[in-house]
């Protein structure tokens, strides 16, 4: 039986985990190694959250997939065991990395793809010049995520933290040179600026 705090926080992975494209017993695994003092082994698993032993495995291997556990082992014990990254912006980048490969790469492929199509007709003109926006953007954000993936953990919170500043400098730079728009219109905001 888990403590009362480690039994609310492993329900709620589960209960999110089905949310972010794992399943529930998935989620309470991540969770419950994500707590442990010590990496735990599939027996240890079943134990604490009394899944099938079958269960586990599948779950163990999917975030094994997701490299988001990393398979340890002890001195004298032959079992597997299992554990995740201490470091937290490590479980952050893993994530969002394999989220990109799964979910955005492919999403680029097809847009690339068929952007080089010719169109043939009307409509499909205007929606390829749609497509080309959407294409145009994910670019965008794929580099930005290059760049951001590069950053150490202290630049990388120090980003994080900018938002709203930038907006009071931004909006505070437009009452000085007058201009009555602030940065929540952002096409206000370049036909200021163009």
């Amino acid at each position: 039986m888990l403590p009362p705090l480690t039994q609310a926080f492993v329900l709620h992975f589960g209960e999110m985990g089905s949310r972010w494209g794992f399943n529930r017993t998935v989620g309470q695994i991540y969770a419950l190694l994500f707590l442990a003092p010590e990496p735990l082994n599939a027996d240890q698993i079943v134990d604490q959250l009394g899944f099938s032993r079958s269960n586990v495995s599948m779950g163990l291997k999917e975030l094994q997939g997701w490299n988001l556990v990393r398979l340890v082992h002890k001195p004298h014990d032959r079992r597997d065991h299992f554990a995740t990254p201490s470091d937290i912006w490590t479980i952050l980048r893993t994530l969002v990395e394999e989220r990109k490969k799964r979910e955005v790469d492919p999403t680029l492929s097809v847009l690339r793809e068929l952007a080089m199509q010719a169109p043939a007709g009307p409509a499909e003109q205007h929606a390829q010049a749609r497509m080309a926006d959407m294409l145009t953007l994910i670019e965008t954000l794929t580099r930005w995520y290059d760049d951001v993936k590069r950053m150490d953990d202290k630049r990388l919170i120090k980003l994080l933290s900018l938002g709203a500043k930038v907006q009071r400098v931004l909006e505070f730079k437009d009452k000085i040179t007058g201009r009555t728009k602030t940065v929540a219109d952002p096409a206000a905001r370049a036909a200021n600026e163009g």
